[in-house]
């Protein structure tokens, strides 16, 4: 499949944002409605580790619900935002998410839509290990398990969003 053919096929595709996470550093991140986000992540999150978290280039860190489900059926006592997630975003094909794309958070007719992109692949530490069965966190590695992985990704347009807000690669 070309470039133009993968870009086009993710584009179709539409999410939606289940859950909201903020912390005032480390894990779980605990569920908010609504946020105010900045090109220095959500107002009110911060992480407790700037060198391997946090900053401009990982200013949000996005997780599929799906993924989250497909891992509590394997048995990981995991939960949205136990991760360090800040958004859980279900309806997009995760796999094909990849560094570089653009997502729009809000309608294409929102007068403020917040437009994010994918800067990384987070790696998962011995800090979310109680989540998962084993202590396996490596479960969610993009190395090991490509497509599984949480998302990092830098702000390009500011704005407040909500749960149940729409998020479209553009």
């Amino acid at each position: 499949m070309s470039q133009a053919e993968t870009k086009a096929g993710i584009s179709a595709q539409v999410g939606r944002i289940v859950q909201i996470h903020i912390s005032d550093g480390g894990v779980p991140k605990l569920p908010v409605d609504q946020a105010e986000v900045t090109v220095d992540g959500l107002v009110g999150d911060r992480q407790k580790n700037l060198k391997y978290h946090g900053g401009p280039d990982r200013a949000i860190c996005l997780w599929s619900a799906e993924i989250i489900a497909q891992l509590q059926a394997e048995g990981h006592p995991i939960a949205p935002g136990s991760s360090g997630e800040n958004l859980t975003i279900e309806g997009l094909d995760w796999a094909e998410l990849e560094i570089g794309h653009q997502l729009q958070i809000g309608t294409p007719d929102s007068s403020h839509p917040v437009l994010i992109e994918i800067t990384d692949y987070a790696q998962p530490c011995r800090t979310i290990a109680k989540y998962f069965t084993g202590r396996k966190y490596s479960r969610i590695s993009q190395k090991r398990n490509p497509g599984t992985s949480r998302l990092y990704a830098r702000v390009l347009t500011e704005g407040a969003i909500q749960t149940g807000m729409v998020m479209m690669p553009i």
